[in-house]
Parts: C-alpha cells; structure tokens; sequence
C-alpha cells in the first residue's frame, strides 16, 4: 500500500497526498518507513503566527495568490482550533481560502491542534515533509493563533511570520518574549488603521540594543492583506531570510529541533496516557502518589 501511494505521491495525485497525510497523522502502521523513503527535497517553510484577529489567513490569501500568480506551487497547511470533545479540527481556514480549492497549484489541509500546547499539530513535521515531497515551492503553516505557547513554530519554520495590528499599541511591551522572540519577519497587518505607523516606529524601536538581546535586525513589513497591499514587499524579505537561514547555523540549529522533537516523540509512543493516568489513579488511592517517582517508572518502560 504505501509503495503505491509513494508512487502516485511523486506522479502529483492530490487524492494520494490526501490519504497520506491521514494515514501519516494517525501513525498507521508502516508510516515511519514511508517516511524514510521520500525524496530529500527541502521547499522552503514560512510559519504565520500571531495573536487572533490579526489577519493571518487573509495574508496567507494574499500570500498564495501573489506566489501563484508568479508561477510558484504552494502547499498550504491550517492547524484549527481543536473540539475539547472529539478533538477535531474548526475547519475555519478553509471557509476563508474556498477560493484556492480548485486551483491546480494550491493544496489546503486543515489540521486540527489535538490539544497541542504550542498550537500545531504533534505529526506537523511528518505532515510537512509529505507536503515537501510533492514538490511544492513555498509551504505555509499558520497556526491557531491561542497566545504566548506559539514557540514550536519555530523549530519548524524556515521563516517565522508575526502577524499583528496596530491596535496591539502598548500591548506590544507587555507581551511575552517567546512570541515576540521567535519572529523573522514582523508583519503589521491592517496597517490603514490609525496610529500604523507609531506602532511600527514602536516595533523598531524595540529592536534597539537597550531592548533586545538579539544583533540581528528583524524587518518590520506593512500590509494590507485584503487588498494585497504590501505583499510583493513581504515576499521579498521571506526570500531574503530563507537565503540568509541557508548560509549559517540557524538551518542546522533548525534541523536539530526537528530531530529531537520526531525522537522525543517516538520514545514516547508507546507510554499511553490511558495507562498514565490508571497509575495516577492507583497511586492516589494508595496514598503514595510522588510524580518524580512516577515519571521514574514510566522512563524504565
């Protein structure tokens, strides 16, 4: 089954690429394997984050019908908001990008977060590399948009996207540094509003030495996603981050996280939360219950 779908995966068809990404995210038997065995093709991934209300999936729009209209293949993945019951994904991404669902070089996936504390789905990384095997130019990964724990977009993204509107105006100072911190690109969308440009003046200003630990000078780029103003500007400076991020060590620190992170995961698949939690229950009946010593035992399995 999965050297078929392997096959049709390289000849483009989409209704393959669907099933793999279904069959990969539920960790069917024999996906690591398949895995393993797809071509080492490295498109480039642009992560969009931010608070809710930004504007993140209007830029994504307005980021693939610029990169579309100049040619370019975009594979594009939406991690919604999960059911706190069935944990499936909202779908909402879909219903604002209805208009790319036919188009011949887009493909939308919506993935629901399962809970994920950092917004993105846990087989995000296997997904994408699926994603990359097809041969898309760009991917473009925006996450749920819940606050501060966002930071695992950026042991994934090539370039890391922070999205937000003037009307964020102090609000800016009191933010956490995890958010803030993992921007490539700083994006002020919306930026007809009033008081743009104080707020990017603000933004700028929190990137003199006094504020920020970090030498290097992230771009701050105004939009306007619904009318495509300012989007040729903001491709330009993903081109210009994604070539720097290949010339020195932030691609191999990159690659490290994603290891660790497909390592980590597959040492922990086979402790099932069922079991973690009976022992928790036995444990507190017992009146012994200590979590370091707990987390012990789970650890010599």
């Amino acid at each position: 089954m999965w050297q078929q779908l392997l096959l049709q995966l390289q000849a483009g068809d989409r209704r393959a690429l669907a099933r793999c990404i279904s069959l990969v995210e539920n960790e069917q038997e024999g996906y690591m394997t398949f895995l393993q065995d797809l071509p080492a093709r490295q498109a480039p991934v642009i992560g969009i984050t931010g608070p809710p209300g930004a504007g993140k999936s209007s830029l994504a729009d307005a980021l693939i019908g610029t990169m579309t209209s100049a040619g370019k293949k975009v594979g594009v993945i939406c991690v919604d908001p999960s059911s706190p019951f069935n944990l499936g994904a909202v779908l909402g991404d879909r219903i604002r990008m209805n208009r790319w669902f036919n188009h011949p070089d887009v493909y939308i996936r919506s993935l629901a977060s399962r809970g994920s504390l950092g917004g993105l789905n846990q087989m995000i990384i296997e997904i994408t590399a699926v994603l990359q095997a097809v041969g898309f130019d760009y991917i473009l990964i925006e996450t749920v948009g819940i606050g501060q724990s966002e930071v695992e977009i950026a042991g994934l993204a090539d370039t890391t996207l922070v999205v937000l509107v003037p009307e964020a105006g102090d609000e800016i100072q009191t933010m956490k540094a995890g958010v803030m911190e993992i921007a490539d690109i700083f994006v002020v969308n919306k930026s007809d509003r009033p008081d743009a440009d104080r707020f990017v003046a603000n933004l700028k200003q929190m990137q003199a030495p006094a504020f920020n630990r970090s030498k290097r000078e992230i771009p701050v780029i105004k939009t306007v996603a619904h009318l495509q103003k300012g989007i040729k500007d903001l491709i330009e400076a993903i081109e210009t981050d994604i070539n720097a991020s290949t010339q020195n060590d932030r691609k191999i620190v990159l690659l490290t996280r994603r290891l660790l992170q497909i390592i980590q995961r597959l040492r922990m698949k086979d402790i099932k939360p069922a079991l973690v939690q009976q022992r928790i229950e036995e444990k507190l009946a017992e009146g012994e219950f200590q979590l370091f010593r707990l987390a012990t035992e789970f650890t010599h399995i």
